[in-house]
């Protein structure tokens, strides 16, 4: 202690002796006093907290080599769009589509869709079932289960159309079924896969109401089975870092939250187009609406529901299932919030007078009273007893099918905020940034030294911010800024959703539980339930744990 105290006194009369000197010389004076000046700040820089908070974790365990593990056997129960896209993810995909983006690559050096999915780690496993009501999608799903075109060669064996799901699960050889039905079949099909031993990936969001989630949970309990919801942005590694963040309290003690959702497009707002060979004959109409409440003859308006589901609260939830889902996931992945205490919903339709019954402009409340945010208990006593630190928070979600002006979410603490998404136009896809409060107790003494400037962030997380690929539509570039589409390994673009389906699979195979296993699961159903309940009862809803009921 003597030796450091004797160099820091040192050190302190060098410096007196050295401005004695430069004060008989004013210009080059000033000069090396402004770099003394500097120098000190630079010092308090590498001092501040935000120089080095993010901590490199070590990464979970996870089967390295592939092509030595179990085989494993799948089966597609929806192979939609997204269906489509999560057995991409699992290494399929149509020779229509490998061919078409391949061409595309040569044509626009920007679009790397065929090399990200060539680049994808061959996962061991087989497209062996599909099951889909419209006959046009089960003939896609058996070609890409075919096709030679992909990440490991060729594959092991062809799938079999199945036209009853239940025939499908009854296939003893599959090991695992991905669910990618419109919501109202989620927990049916759920259900029955579990009880006859299949492992369960299912589309968020989880249910279509609340009770159909607490059933979903009970049977996925009870057998054991390993279940992943089809959250892909648990996979996003830009919100591994910003969960170090708040973990620290670096933003201080988290009163609001608030969540965003824009898009301004016919596909945005599910007006999906209608397969010119859709007809009484190529969709079993009967079938898909046998979960609905509501019935209605096949015609016109049942093609339209067919294809555009998500408008009608017979078969969805909308926004609240569809959108909010992801945004409320991935505050729950960064600050484990889990199930609110009381939600309120409200909003309508003002722009797409299309027959649809779900609102295109709405708006959520989640009220958590009770919750601690952002302010680790070896940290509260920081602040002064009359400011408090917490409890308390509330998350506000906002969301609009009509105007696709960027918002992003923003996680406001009494010492920083934190903004995620959003931010594309600077090259930050899936990404974040943490600006200083200028009454922050925390960063006090470096907003007064000048050294942290409230009007510009204090830390920029931005992945493959070189790499920018070029999308296609405002939709794309939508799920671009939520990181919903890819994220960056080493460098290394990977979609998200591969990386989704490897945890599943690595569960499988290692007996672990994947990132977004059934008790996260419940808490997003549970979340959506308490939002659409509240828009349609016109009501405020409380969280009941101990009934497991909604009040």
């Amino acid at each position: 202690m003597s030796n450091n105290l004797n160099k820091k006194d040192t050190t302190d009369n060098v410096r007196r002796e050295l401005l004695k000197g430069l004060a008989t010389i004013p210009i080059l004076g000033i000069f090396i006093l402004n770099v003394l000046q500097k120098w000190r700040r630079d010092k308090l820089k590498k001092s501040n907290i935000m120089a080095d908070f993010v901590q490199e974790k070590e990464a979970p365990s996870v089967i390295s080599n592939l092509s030595n593990s179990q085989h494993l056997k799948l089966g597609i129960i929806g192979y939609g769009g997204r269906g489509a896209h999560l057995v991409r993810g699992a290494g399929f995909a149509t020779k229509g589509w490998t061919d078409a983006t391949y061409q595309n690559s040569q044509k626009n050096k920007l679009d790397k869709a065929f090399n990200t999915f060539m680049s994808q780690e061959d996962l061991n496993c087989s497209l062996v079932g599909v099951c889909d009501l419209f006959d046009v999608n089960a003939d896609l799903a058996i070609n890409a289960s075919l096709n030679e075109t992909r990440p490991g060669g060729k594959p092991k064996q062809t799938a079999t159309r199945y036209r009853d799901y239940k025939e499908l699960l009854a296939n003893k050889e599959i090991d695992g079924v991905i669910i990618a039905t419109p919501d109202h079949w989620h927990s049916r099909i759920t259900i029955d896969a579990a009880k006859a031993g299949k492992h369960v990936y299912v589309e968020k969001g989880l249910t279509r109401t609340f009770q159909e989630t607490l059933d979903v949970y009970d049977a996925v309990k009870k057998t054991g089975i390993v279940f992943q919801l089809g959250h892909q942005n648990r996979q996003v590694e830009a919100n591994d870092k910003a969960k170090q963040i708040i973990d620290q309290g670096l933003l201080g003690p988290i009163n609001l939250v608030e969540l965003t959702t824009n898009r301004n497009s016919t596909w945005g707002a599910w007006v999906w187009s209608i397969h010119p060979d859709a007809n009484r004959k190529t969709i079993d109409w009967d079938t898909f609406q046998k979960p609905s409440p509501n019935k209605i003859p096949f015609g016109e308006e049942a093609l339209k529901r067919y294809f555009r589901w998500r408008c009608w609260y017979d078969y969805g939830t909308g926004l609240s299932g569809d959108l909010f889902s992801h945004d409320y996931d991935q505050l729950n992945q960064i600050m484990n919030i889990g199930i609110p205490k009381y939600a309120s919903a409200s909003g309508g339709n003002y722009f797409y007078r299309d027959g649809r019954d779900v609102p295109d402009v709405w708006h959520a409340t989640l009220e958590y009273p009770d919750t601690f945010a952002g302010t680790s208990s070896s940290n509260r006593n920081r602040y002064p007893a009359e400011t408090g630190g917490g409890p308390g928070m509330t998350v506000l979600y906002s969301a609009t099918l009509s105007s696709n002006s960027s918002r992003g979410n923003r996680i406001m603490g009494h010492d920083a905020t934190m903004m995620l998404g959003g931010m594309s136009n600077y090259g930050n896809v899936g990404g974040f940034s943490v600006t200083a409060d200028r009454e922050s107790t925390l960063y006090r003494d470096r907003l007064n030294n000048g050294v942290i400037n409230s009007k510009y962030p204090i830390y920029n997380y931005s992945p493959g911010s070189k790499q920018i690929d070029g999308v296609t539509s405002a939709t794309s570039q939508y799920f671009a800024n939520k990181g919903l589409l890819y994220t960056y390994r080493d460098g290394k673009r990977v979609d998200t959703t591969h990386l989704h389906i490897k945890d599943w699979l690595d569960s499988i195979r290692n007996g672990s539980q994947p990132k977004c296993d059934i008790e996260v699961a419940f808490q997003e159903g549970v979340t959506c339930a308490m939002a659409t309940e509240s828009y349609l009862k016109g009501k405020r809803i409380e969280w009941d744990p101990v009934n497991r009921r909604l009040v």
